[in-house]
């Protein structure tokens, strides 16, 4: 969310924004709106001081002037509690409209209304070179009986996936080491419900919007969240929080789920697009300070290149287009990963800085060196996610036999060269 004053002051930045990010608004109603909220505000104000006023001056008036000065009090009253009633909807109108403005896009990133602006910043590792017709994922698993893909179907619907064997045992470990590898970093583990209110996914950001998206539970007034970033985002709310000491830092671990709403047809094979996954989320509160923020920004990034080296996973990284970003990135990066079977990357993690975009929905707040209390940034970054990670790991190590040989960081950990 902005801040009201920053778009007064800088309504064309907002209405660019909005134009670059493919987002609808209603600049004139919105400052319409916010005028006659102030207005109110400082008339109620008025009303309240002038009845002050009156009630002060109450006990030495004469007592001729008592009936007329209670009435003068008692209509300034009524006159401010009729504002008040009739402003709430008005603030909360206004708070609708701002929830759905954009954050300003970092200015190094590329103007475009989707994914086909976005532009490789570099490119990392060696593509395999099989000597061999490569197979893709599902021929794998299916070779070596490490899933029950068509089965799991008549359980549970498309979409979904039921490891098995080593696989299943390699999943697990995968959660586990990526976790232990973040908490090295600094990063505290935490393990969060997929479970949460509806408030949390407007404090996070991605409602009111993309509610197509998302699994609800309206038994239980609950929905699933598909990322640890929607229950982190609220841990804090309310807080003042105390980064004297450096930010909080959180390795986030979760059961996720999306509903892949808009993607009919898209990746249907296979686990590249499933409904049901786990997750270790990266995640950041720092203070408002766009140096600092951008230096957790390319740490995370790092962190998360990091683990793509040591399961020697070729991947490219991506400056994402203000189009594709999402409505509260300030800059956002994704990491594709090498899939020979579709002889191309694919997208397995996405690092985002939104600034105090989040940090104003979620009431984030700290107090500076100053003493002043001010809005944190935030960020966020993919560690690992299964099983989409699966899909370029399985892919890139196989051998002409149809085996998975394992990575070398991997090895120590599953008990042998081979899954």
């Amino acid at each position: 969310m902005l801040d009201l004053a920053f778009i007064r002051q800088n309504r064309d930045a907002v209405a660019l924004a909005a134009t670059q990010k493919n987002v609808a608004v209603d600049l004139d109603t919105l400052l319409a709106l916010d005028a006659e909220v102030r207005g109110a505000k400082a008339e109620i104000d008025r009303l309240r001081a002038e009845r002050n006023a009156i009630s002060a001056g109450f006990k030495t008036a004469a007592p001729e002037e008592k009936a007329e000065l209670g009435r003068r009090a008692k209509e300034a009253g009524a006159q401010a509690s009729e504002l008040e009633a009739g402003m709430a909807d008005k603030e909360q109108a206004l708070r609708d409209m701002l929830l759905k403005l954009p954050n300003i896009p970092y200015p190094g990133a590329p103007v475009g209304p989707d994914e086909n602006s976005n532009v490789v910043v570099r490119t990392e590792g060696a593509l395999p070179d099989f000597g061999f017709t490569p197979r893709d994922h599902v021929e794998l698993i299916e070779k070596n009986d490490w899933a029950d893909l068509s089965r799991i179907v008549q359980v549970a619907g498309s979409r979904q996936y039921c490891l098995k064997g080593r696989l299943a045992i390699l999943e697990t470990v995968l959660m586990s080491w990526a976790l232990q590898k973040i908490a090295a970093a600094g990063f505290t583990p935490i393990t969060v419900p997929a479970l949460v209110r509806e408030d949390a996914f407007v404090r996070q950001g991605q409602f009111p919007g993309h509610r197509e998206e998302t699994y609800q539970l309206p038994n239980d007034d609950l929905w699933l969240a598909g990322t640890a970033e929607v229950a982190l985002t609220s841990l804090h709310t309310g807080e003042i929080l105390d980064l004297s000491n450096g930010p909080i830092l959180y390795a986030g671990y979760s059961p996720c789920f999306r509903r892949e709403a808009g993607s009919a047809g898209r990746d249907v094979r296979g686990l590249l697009r499933v409904h049901q996954f786990v997750k270790v989320e990266q995640y950041v509160i720092c203070e408002a300070d766009e140096a600092v923020s951008a230096d957790w920004h390319a740490r995370l990034l790092a962190l998360a290149e990091e683990l793509l080296t040591d399961l020697e996973i070729p991947y490219q990284v991506i400056e994402t287009s203000t189009g594709d970003m999402g409505l509260g990135k300030y800059r956002m990066n994704d990491i594709e990963s090498w899939v020979p079977s579709l002889a191309k990357y694919r997208e397995t993690h996405s690092c985002s800085t939104l600034h105090d975009w989040q940090a104003r929905r979620a009431n984030l707040r700290y107090r500076d060196s100053e003493g002043k209390v001010r809005f944190a940034h935030t960020l966020n970054n993919t560690a690992l996610a299964s099983p989409r990670i699966l899909v370029p790991l399985l892919e890139n190590h196989q051998t002409e036999d149809g085996r998975v040989r394992l990575p070398k960081a991997l090895q120590p950990l599953m008990g042998g060269e081979y899954l």
